[in-house]
């Protein structure tokens, strides 16, 4: 583990406090599980980022497909 130290606003630690007095847990566990819950909301923010991007290069892609396979004359093939 590491140790940490950090500034935190008033109105949040007073927050936080309250709400440690209801639940029973430590103040290190309390702010363990908020920077954890954080990293996750973080981490699928940038893979939401990501899949827009990879998307929008896929849709243009395909359009150039589209295009090039609409380019082509069909051969005039009688049966």
């Amino acid at each position: 583990m590491k140790t940490v130290s950090l500034k935190i606003d008033n109105e949040i630690f007073e927050e936080s406090e309250d709400i440690l007095s209801k639940i029973k847990i430590s103040r290190n566990r309390y702010i363990n599980e908020a920077i954890r819950m954080f990293n996750k909301i973080q981490k699928r923010k940038m893979l939401e980022e990501m899949l827009q991007n990879e998307s929008l290069l896929v849709r243009d892609e395909s359009i150039n497909v589209l295009q090039e396979f609409e380019s082509i004359e069909p051969k005039d093939e009688s049966i």
